[in-house]
């Protein structure tokens, strides 16, 4: 999973050697046929934005989904068990407790002798993150001189530290130091202009490209890392297994799937939109009638039902997430299974619009308690419509044990949610859903009402 420059996409697809010659076999010693495979398959992984996460309730991640799928071919259950580091989970499977490390285990001396490497090897390097221009730096040369931000006292702090060395200094390294800063929003902040360069690992950097699509991440700075799955050693039987599936046709196509959906499928691009939208004309969309009559099952005002539906597709039904939410109002294929939505009827704005309802009407209740006043829990419901209400509650957790007013949406539990993006304040025992891009959410809840205190002013409730 960690790669993903276009060069090392075939490097991607070739199947790591498991400590032995051959691809895929059983090679003397390694006896296969004589070991069954559980009836349960105990996976550890760790959560992270491409390993395993929570989005709108559903689990997903790039090493979860090929874990599932490899799970489900060879009819195993799968066991998931999440750890807090790379360490921990090693130290699972040392002890028996996992069967297989669904997460990129760096490939190198350090885990060798406790770590039997297998499944797709993928490769990653720390690559340069710039905005797209005629002007970009093509060579670590033309570093000289120029600002590169980097979060203090990390692997990317201690590169630049070392390239800068190699080319007899002259970089400008700034090193932040901030709390709640992370890699992610250092990209943000190139993204925005607010700072010139950083850099990050390449698979990171890959998939933040599909929310800042304005970034240039081709420039490499350092050597390649390998990495891949990994089992026990006297598992190689086991390996030879999980090689084996990886090298079939089917799991091939979908691990291409995977690659697309969550390195390369834009995360931003909604809609331009079926409907143009010009209040001027005294209606907001085609579907005014349908938010009107829904929005009064809850006590809503109907026009900051329309403004949700304006943020989640430009009111277009035909469009399609992501992660796979359809319709005016984008619905998640479990969350409209469990509403009682058929899939052939996901893309009907009546059922869409209706269906938003009731989720809206169930988190109002659920969040009722925590948020009395019931204007301000509407910014809390817009907010868990987006990510999922799981990820809510440990916002408010977490506001709750860092002096920040639980009860409040802007510049507090909004802020509660971005911690969560870092690791200390996901692995917090109060936070009991992990990691989240807490940033999709926020800007999800301005656009939401930036549109709804313009509509306001212009149609009449």
């Amino acid at each position: 999973m960690r790669l993903l420059s276009p060069l090392a996409v075939a490097a991607a697809l070739m199947l790591t050697s498991c400590g032995h010659s051959g691809r895929g076999g059983s090679p003397e010693g390694h006896d296969t046929m004589s070991h069954a495979l559980p009836d349960t398959l105990r996976v550890g992984t760790l959560y992270s934005p491409t390993s395993y996460f929570i989005y709108q309730e559903e689990p997903m991640g790039y090493d979860y989904d090929l874990a599932t799928r490899l799970a489900a071919d060879k009819g195993m259950v799968l066991k998931l068990e999440v750890a807090p580091s790379l360490g921990r989970v090693i130290e699972m499977l040392d002890s028996g407790l996992i069967d297989l490390v669904a997460y990129e285990v760096p490939v190198t001396g350090e885990y060798r002798s406790r770590v039997v490497a297998c499944g797709i090897e993928t490769v990653t390097h720390q690559v340069l993150v710039q905005p797209k221009s005629e002007k970009r730096i093509s060579d670590v040369t033309e570093l000289v001189g120029r600002e590169v931000y980097v979060e203090k006292g990390s692997k990317y702090h201690s590169r630049i530290d070392h390239l800068n060395e190699e080319l007899g200094g002259g970089i400008i390294v700034k090193a932040i130091d901030r709390d709640t800063l992370i890699t992610e929003d250092l990209i943000t902040m190139v993204s925005k202009g607010e700072i010139p360069l950083t850099i990050v690992d390449s698979d990171i950097a890959q998939l933040n490209k599909t929310y800042y699509n304005d970034l240039d991440i081709t420039l490499e700075v350092s050597f390649p890392q390998r990495a891949a799955w990994g089992v026990a050693p006297g598992h190689e039987w086991l390996a030879d297994s999980i090689n084996a599936w990886f090298a079939g046709e089917r799991p091939k196509r979908e691990q291409a799937w995977l690659l697309k959906r969550y390195f390369e499928k834009s995360k931003t691009e909604a809609s331009s939109g079926l409907f143009s939208v010009d209040l001027s004309k005294g209606h907001i969309s085609p579907f005014d009638k349908l938010f009107k009559r829904y929005a009064s099952e809850i006590g809503w005002d109907w026009r900051l039902l329309a403004s949700q539906g304006f943020a989640e597709s430009r009111f277009d039904s035909t469009q399609v997430s992501w992660a796979g939410a359809r319709g005016v109002m984008q619905i998640m294929p479990r969350t409209a299974r469990a509403y009682g939505l058929t899939d052939d009827r996901m893309s009907h704005n009546d059922a869409s619009i209706s269906t938003a309802v009731k989720i809206i009407g169930s988190l109002d209740k659920s969040l009722a308690r925590k948020v009395r006043d019931p204007l301000e829990r509407q910014k809390f419901v817009v907010a868990a419509y987006n990510s999922g209400l799981a990820h809510i509650l440990d916002a408010i957790a977490l506001a709750e044990k860092y002096g920040i007013n639980p009860s409040i949406w802007d510049d507090n539990v909004e802020k509660a949610l971005l911690m969560k993006s870092k690791p200390e304040y996901y692995n917090d025992p109060v936070c009991k859903y992990g990691y989240f891009r807490g940033r999709q959410t926020t800007e999800y809840v301005n656009t939401v009402y930036s549109f709804y205190d313009r509509v306001k002013s212009l149609i009449p409730a």
